[in-house]
C-alpha cells in the first residue's frame, strides 16, 4: 500500500523548490505523504529505543512515588555543590541519597526511611554546611529546624498513579467517542495512535535521560495529550473539508487530497507549536537558572519535550497513518486505479516537441539518406528506366517543333512582319 501510495508522485508533476513566501501564504507542495515509509521508519526507531530505555533503565521516580525522608537547604551562605553535600551525608550512611541542587543557594536531599537518629544528625551536618551555625555539636533546635524536613510515604504515590491512569483511559475513551462523532472511526485511530506515539516517546526521554520523574510531571503528560490532539484536529478537519471535493479532479487520489490539505495547514501548526512552545521555554529557562523551583522545571521540562514531540506526530505520525488506513477502502482504492490509469493516459498523449529546421534535416536525412546519396540514386533508376534497344529520336523539324507561341509571343511576331 506504500509503495503504491509512494509511485503515485514519483509519477506526478515535477516538484518545485518552495520558499519561506509559500509557507506563508500556505502554497507549499511539500511531499509529506510519499515519504510515509520514512517517517514510520524514524518514529518505529524512536519508539524501540524508548521501550527499551524504560524495560532496562528505569525512570527516576520522585520520594513521592517510592517514599522516603526528603531535607531541604535554602538561602546557603556559602552557597550549595553536589560534590559539598555528598562530603557530608556520605560519612553518616547515605551514599545513596538524592542530592538536588536548586538554583545557587539551595538543595534537596532524598533518601530512605532510615532512624529518626540518623536524620538528626544529617540535618545538623547540614545545618553546619548552610552556615546556620558553626558546629553541627553546637547547633540549636531553631538552626537544625532551618534545613527543612518532609516524609512522604509509597502510598501517596501509589494514589497519584492510578488517578492519572484512571484519568488516560478516560481521556482516551472520551476522545475516540468524539473523533468518531466528529469526524469517523478511522480518524479517531489515527489520532489514538499518534497520541500513544508522544506519551512512549516523552517517556522515553525521561528514561534516557534520567530526569526525575514528579507529581509535576505527570500533571504535564496529561496536559501534552491535549496539544497533540489539538494539532491533530487543525489537520484533520482540513482534510475532511477537502474530501467532499474529491474525485472532481482527474488523476487525483485520497493521498494527494491530504498530502494538499497538510500543506495548507501547515503554516497553521507551526504557528500554534511555536507559540505553545516559547513561553513552555521560557518557563523552563527561569526555573532552571533563574528562580531555582524544582516543581516549576520538572513541569515545564514534560511540557516542553511533549509539545515538540505532539507536534512532530501530528504531521509525521497522524496523517499518514490516516491516509494509509483510507487507502484501503474500496472506493479510494478504485480512485487510485483510475488515476493510475488517467495518468497513463496523459503520458501517452503528451504532444511531442516542436519540430525545427535542424530536427527536420536530420529527419529527413535518416529517412532518405544524404542529398548526394540520393541524387546517384535518381540517375541509376532514370538510366535502368530507359530502355537500351529503343533507336534515339529525330529532332523535331524547326516549325513543327516550336512551341505554340503564347499570346504575348504571338504579338511581337506580328510586330516584326510589319517592320
Amino acid at each position: 500500500m506504500i509503495d503504491v501510495m509512494e509511485r503515485s508522485y514519483e509519477s506526478g508533476a515535477p516538484r518545485k523548490r518552495n520558499t519561506f513566501a509559500d509557507l506563508y501564504h500556505e502554497r507549499t507542495t511539500y511531499r509529506f505523504i510519499a515519504h510515509t515509509r520514512r517517517w514510520m521508519a524514524i518514529s518505529g526507531a524512536l519508539v524501540l529505543i524508548s521501550i527499551f530505555a524504560f524495560v532496562f533503565r528505569g525512570l527516576n521516580l520522585g520520594i513521592e512515588f517510592e517514599g522516603g525522608t526528603q531535607l531541604g537547604i535554602s538561602d546557603s551562605a556559602a552557597g550549595t555543590s553536589i560534590g559539598g553535600i555528598r562530603d557530608v551525608i556520605d560519612p553518616l550512611g547515605l551514599t545513596n541519597a538524592k542530592v538536588l541542587i536548586l538554583g545557587g543557594n539551595g538543595a534537596r536531599v532524598q533518601f530512605a526511611d532510615t532512624s529518626t537518629k540518623t536524620v538528626n544528625e544529617v540535618r545538623a551536618a547540614l545545618a553546619q554546611y548552610a552556615g546556620f551555625c558553626e558546629n553541627q555539636d553546637s547547633c540549636t533546635q531553631a538552626e537544625v529546624e532551618k534545613v527543612s524536613l518532609s516524609t512522604v510515604g509509597p502510598t501517596w504515590g501509589d494514589k497519584v498513579s492510578d488517578k492519572a491512569l484512571q484519568a488516560l483511559v478516560v481521556f482516551f475513551l472520551v476522545l475516540a467517542l468524539y473523533l468518531t462523532f466528529r469526524f469517523e472511526f478511522r480518524m479517531a485511530m489515527a489520532a489514538l495512535i499518534a497520541v500513544v506515539h508522544d506519551i512512549i516517546i516523552t517517556i522515553g526521554v525521561y528514561a534516557v535521560t534520567g530526569f526525575e520523574v514528579t507529581p509535576a510531571t505527570v500533571v504535564a503528560f496529561l496536559t501534552i495529550l491535549g496539544f497533540s490532539l489539538y494539532d491533530t484536529v487543525v489537520v484533520f478537519d482540513k482534510v475532511k473539508e477537502n474530501e467532499g471535493r474529491l474525485g472532481t479532479v482527474a488523476g487525483d487520489t485520497y493521498s494527494d487530497m491530504v498530502n494538499r490539505s497538510l500543506n495548507q495547514v501547515l503554516m497553521r501548526s507551526l504557528n500554534t507549536s511555536i507559540v505553545a512552545v516559547l513561553p513552555v521555554a521560557s518557563l523552563l529557562f527561569v526555573g532552571t537558572f533563574v528562580l531555582g523551583g524544582q516543581t516549576l522545571k520538572d513541569f515545564a521540562l514534560a511540557l516542553f519535550v511533549g509539545l515538540i514531540v505532539g507536534a512532530y506526530s501530528s504531521i509525521f505520525v497522524a496523517t499518514p497513518i490516516l491516509a494509509v488506513f483510507k487507502e484501503r477502502q474500496p472506493k479510494y482504492r478504485a480512485l487510485r486505479e483510475r488515476a493510475a490509469v488517467d495518468l497513463a493516459r496523459r503520458a501517452s498523449a503528451a504532444p511531442a516537441a516542436p519540430a525545427t529546421i535542424e530536427t527536420m534535416d536530420d529527419a529527413e536525412d535518416e529517412v532518405f539518406g544524404d542529398d548526394a546519396v540520393l541524387a546517384e540514386g535518381e540517375d541509376e533508376l532514370l538510366r535502368q528506366s530507359t530502355p537500351e534497344s529503343a533507336p534515339p529520336s529525330p529532332p523535331p523539324s524547326s516549325s513543327r517543333a516550336a512551341a505554340t507561341p503564347r499570346p504575348r509571343q504571338q504579338r511581337s511576331s506580328k510586330k516584326r512582319k510589319r517592320r
